[in-house]
């Protein structure tokens, strides 16, 4: 095993950052032992990892930081840095690695004041790993301010520091930072790789592995989370009945406020999990004392937890609402598919008598109106409408369609 093996359908990119880290282990290797560097080298001090939803950017750019930590005695010997076990490789890609430092937009966007500690940091030296490493895994959220502090970070790296920005496309990043980076541009795995991904590496029976493979259309971390997750399986089976629940204005006002609900219970349970555990160790951290009082001139830094939490709360109900309209999509572009007699696979063949009798009920031209007002629903998301307003307009576009 290596790091790279979780890299599903990647084997492209995942030789050019082999390539990459090798050349990046040879100047550190020739620095120590103040021998001149290599005439040349696929090394780079910005990457920018681009591709759609599931395609494993953010594991792509982890697996690259671990093998840039890597410190298995075996490089020694010729092999190559990313071996998968060592404390370097080991610490990086579960998140711990002092010199790795992630970043992640805990609301919508990565405000300045988060990046600031990160640029600061970029600008010193290793502790004790071979690289500093910031990777960056909403580069999309980045707001002008931040997006401007790592502009300069990245126009003026430090030596041993290497940036790792992951977005869905190159568009999304400032053009001022992207012509600083070398770009990776991800593919969709197909869906008989990331199947075969779950059977060897989760366990998986084959024909449930082929079955959430096809449905999340090569997405590797909906795939696995469907796999291995019952309540998953459960929302996304109460998703594909909705376009049968919104025959009447009734119907598709109970099915939106459903449909937020889940979403809002998602993201409290997930706070609930995350939050008491980051506010006990932050406590500990600032010395409270035994009663739970904290010492003078803490208490702002409890409210800054407080205000992370409640947005990355507000970002969770905005995720599962996402992946509920991904896989409404997928259900009407099937529904077209067989309107129009197309090849293409249909995704939910779990729901193949559902989708026969909603395309026989309408046309094409009004499954593409429904598709449609899924699209103006997640736009209208992006623009901070109320969640239930915006998923009501949704289902009662998709009554109406």
């Amino acid at each position: 095993m290596t790091v790279w093996d979780d890299l599903v359908g990647q084997e492209r990119v995942s030789e050019r950052l082999d390539g990459a880290a090798r050349d990046a282990d040879a100047l550190v290797t020739a620095a120590a032992a103040d021998a001149p560097p290599p005439e040349t080298s696929r090394m780079t001090h910005a990457w920018l990892f681009t591709g759609p939803p599931g395609a494993g950017r953010n594991q792509a750019a982890r697996a690259f930081a671990a093998a840039l930590q890597c410190v298995s005695p075996d490089r020694a010997l010729g092999g190559a840095p990313g071996c998968g076990f060592c404390d370097g490789c080991h610490t990086a890609l579960i998140g711990t690695h002092a010199d790795v430092t992630t970043v992640a937009a805990v609301g919508a966007v990565i405000r300045a004041e988060d990046m600031r500690d990160t640029v600061r940091m970029s600008y010193t030296a290793p502790a004790n790993g071979r690289w500093q490493v910031i990777l960056v895994e909403d580069a999309e959220r980045l707001n002008e301010k931040s997006a401007n502090a790592v502009l300069k970070a990245v126009e003026e790296p430090a030596s041993r520091t290497v940036w790792l920005l992951c977005a869905p496309s190159v568009e999304d990043v400032l053009p001022t930072i992207r012509s600083r980076c070398r770009h990776l541009n991800l593919r969709t795995p197909s869906v008989e790789a990331v199947a075969d991904m779950l059977v060897r590496r989760e366990g998986i029976e084959p024909d449930v592995a082929a079955t959430v493979a096809r449905a999340t259309q090569g997405d590797v971390d909906r795939a696995r989370r469907l796999a291995t997750d019952p309540a998953a399986r459960a929302r996304r089976a109460s998703v594909l009945k909705l376009p049968l629940r919104v025959e009447d204005v009734g119907g598709a006002l109970k099915a939106a406020q459903e449909l937020v609900d889940t979403a809002a219970e998602d993201a409290e349970q997930l706070a609930k999990e995350m939050d008491a555990k980051e506010t006990e160790e932050l406590r500990e951290a600032l010395g409270a004392a035994q009663g739970g009082r904290l010492p003078r001139g803490t208490a702002g830094v409890i409210k800054d937890l407080e205000a992370n939490q409640k947005r990355r709360k507000t970002r969770t109900q905005r995720n599962t609402l996402d992946i509920a309209l991904s896989d409404l999509t997928g259900f009407y572009r099937d529904v077209l598919a067989l309107q129009l007699g197309s090849r293409v696979a249909i995704a939910n063949g779990d729901a193949e008598d559902v989708l026969e009798r909603m395309a026989r009920g309408s046309s094409p031209e009004s499954t593409l109106r429904r598709i449609e007002a899924i699209a103006a629903c997640g736009r209208a998301l992006d623009r901070n409408v109320a969640p239930l307003l915006a998923v009501e307009a949704m289902t009662m576009a998709l009554r109406a369609g």
